[in-house]
């Protein structure tokens, strides 16, 4: 009797190394039969990391899905190769795990949940704050109706001048299908989403800017991460490095700003849920406070936060065993590829959308 899942690693950068392999060493009951990246060194750094834990290391993803021994595979590839890939991999039958966002659009994503849905295969996507520990935390609560009614959620998602990788696959529309609000934006809205309670859109209103770096020779910045892939003598910035909007749902209305960089030289990380019994403000990633307006007192709950990425690769390889849709489950991520493109639709129109 086969006990153990064999998966496929397809993608070994950054999400890769930082996030996902030090979340498998930890887990019982998977083999990592395929690490594979189209640059062999990427896909051979993990193997050289975690030699008892990859068996193998292969640049064609499709090497993989023809063996009939993989149950799933994690794709953790730039954005653009997402829909690709993951259609590969169902229509061979695979379980998938596919990094955020789904894909570059709305309607491919909906292809991809209509193909899992077809192959009767698991299809969940790495949003990965639905398991932070603050987030479930938050979201509960909101069910108790220890907020009362929460009428609306700011959030700010703003950093100093931290463009990653300027000219590269970060900055080219074509291959990120987006900046700042499909990089960062994506994790800020979603998990906003969940914690009300799978809200459902209205209408929005959006801008996007591109400002900091329209010439790139001349951009200049204190870090930069992903910057081995940058290229700012022959590349491409088209995306957005600002991002602000309002949002309309059945449950609240949202306001966001978001910035890859800006000439104000502080980050602000943070969500206020605010309610008429009370509010919360979470620090991305981090802890929350809930001020009560009963009491009004300041609570500041205590509690560990575990590894998120360990939680939803735990939960993913339980989904494929239990056949049970869990919160990370392409179905329930759709609404949130379908607010990012309508944002992104909403900027380039200069006016307002009505879902």
């Amino acid at each position: 009797m086969k006990t153990n899942t064999v998966i496929a690693v397809i993608g070994c950068g950054r999400i890769a190394k930082n996030a996902h392999f030090p979340a498998f060493e930890k887990m019982e009951n998977i083999r990592i039969k395929y690490a594979c990246d189209l640059i062999i060194e990427k896909a051979e750094s993990m193997k050289e990391k975690y030699p008892v834990l990859v068996e193998q290391v292969i640049t064609d993803y499709h090497m993989a899905l023809a063996d009939p021994e993989v149950d799933a595979v994690w794709i953790l590839t730039p954005n653009y190769a997402h829909y690709t890939v993951t259609m590969d991999a169902l229509r061979a039958g695979k379980h998938v795990f596919c990094e955020k966002p789904i894909t570059v659009n709305y309607a491919l994503s909906c292809e991809m949940a209509q193909e899992a849905e077809k192959q009767g295969k698991m299809l969940n996507i790495g949003v990965c704050n639905r398991y932070h520990r603050s987030v479930e935390m938050l979201e509960a609560m909101n069910r108790d109706g220890k907020f009362g009614k929460i009428y609306h959620v700011y959030c700010s998602f703003r950093s100093f001048r931290s463009i990653p990788g300027l000219g590269g696959a970060f900055t080219t529309k074509a291959q990120s299908g987006g900046g700042v609000l499909i990089d960062w934006g994506v994790h800020f809205l979603d998990l906003i989403l969940y914690i009300l309670g799978d809200a459902k859109l209205q209408t929005l209103t959006c801008d996007a800017y591109c400002e900091m770096a329209k010439d790139m020779t001349s951009y200049r910045y204190t870090s930069m991460w992903a910057e081995d892939t940058a290229d700012v003598e022959n590349g491409t910035n088209d995306v957005d490095d600002f991002i602000t909007g309002h949002i309309r749902t059945d449950k609240a209305s949202i306001s966001f700003n978001g910035a890859w960089a800006q000439n104000i030289h502080k980050s602000d990380m943070f969500i206020d849920f605010l309610g008429d019994k009370g509010g919360a403000r979470l620090s991305y990633g981090g802890h929350f406070e809930f001020y009560n307006g009963e009491t009004l007192e300041t609570e500041k709950p205590e509690y560990e936060i575990p590894d998120m990425y360990l939680c939803e690769d735990e939960a993913f390889i339980e989904s494929i065993k239990t056949g049970e849709k869990n919160r990370n489950h392409i179905e329930n991520i759709l609404e949130s590829a379908k607010l990012l493109e309508a944002l992104y639709e909403s900027a380039e129109k200069k006016a307002e959308v009505v879902l």
